[in-house]
C-alpha cells in the first residue's frame, strides 16, 4: 500500500464498486412502499451530536465516491482478486437487505432475509465494499476512511438500536437477542 496515493481517471479506478451506493437509494426511492421514509424515521429524535455523526458518515461517504472516481485499481495482482471478492459480498447482503426492507410491513422491525444474520447488513455491506475499495485500490487513505467510518457506525448502530426499543418494543428485543449485530448465525428461534 502506498501512503502517497494516486491520482489517475479511468474505467478501472474504484469508483466502479462504489457506484452501488447511489444506485440503491435510486432502487429505494423507485420501489413502492415508500422505503425511503421508513429507513429515515428516526429524524425526528435526533440531537445535535447524532445529527453530526450522520453528517460526518454522509460527508465520509461523499469524500471516498469522489476518491474513488481518481483512485485507480491494481489490476493484474492478487489485490484486485480480493478486493472484488470483499465487494461482491458486500454487494449481495446490499441487495439482500434492500429486498427485505421492500418486504416488511412499516409497523414491523426488519427481521427478514439479510436481516435475520445481522442486525445492520446495509451498514455491513458499506464497510465491506469500502474494504474492497481499500484492498483492490490498495489505498492507506481508503482504508482510513473505511476505519473511521466503521466507528462512526457503531455510534449509529447503537442509537438505531435504541430507537427500535421504544418504537417496537419487546419485538425488537427478542430479534436483538437472536440476531448479531453484524453478522453471525442467528440464535435458534425453536427455544423462543
Amino acid at each position: 500500500m502506498s501512503l502517497i496515493p494516486a491520482f489517475e481517471i479511468g474505467v478501472l479506478n474504484a469508483w466502479v464498486f462504489m457506484i452501488i451506493f447511489p444506485l440503491q437509494w435510486l432502487a429505494i426511492l423507485i420501489i413502492p412502499g415508500h422505503i425511503a421514509e421508513r429507513t429515515g424515521d428516526t429524524k425526528g429524535v435526533q440531537t445535535r451530536q447524532d445529527r453530526i455523526v450522520a453528517f460526518l458518515i454522509n460527508g465520509l461517504w461523499g469524500v471516498a465516491t469522489l476518491y474513488s472516481i481518481f483512485l485507480p485499481f491494481r489490476v493484474g495482482t492478487p489485490w484486485l482478486w480480493i478486493g472484488l471478492l470483499l465487494f461482491i459480498a458486500g454487494l449481495a447482503i446490499l441487495v439482500l437487505a434492500t429486498v427485505s426492507i421492500a418486504g416488511t410491513p412499516a409497523d414491523k422491525p426488519f427481521t427478514s432475509g439479510a436481516y435475520r444474520f445481522s442486525r445492520h447488513p446495509g451498514y455491513l455491506s458499506m464497510i465491506l465494499v469500502y474494504l474492497g475499495v481499500s484492498i483492490a485500490a490498495v489505498s492507506w487513505l481508503f482504508l482510513l476512511v473505511t476505519v473511521v467510518t466503521f466507528f462512526l457506525l457503531l455510534y449509529q448502530v447503537k442509537k438505531e438500536e435504541a430507537y427500535c426499543c421504544v418504537k417496537f418494543g419487546d419485538a425488537y428485543r427478542e430479534y436483538m437477542n437472536r440476531t448479531p449485530r453484524w453478522i453471525g448465525i442467528p440464535k435458534s428461534e425453536a427455544r423462543r
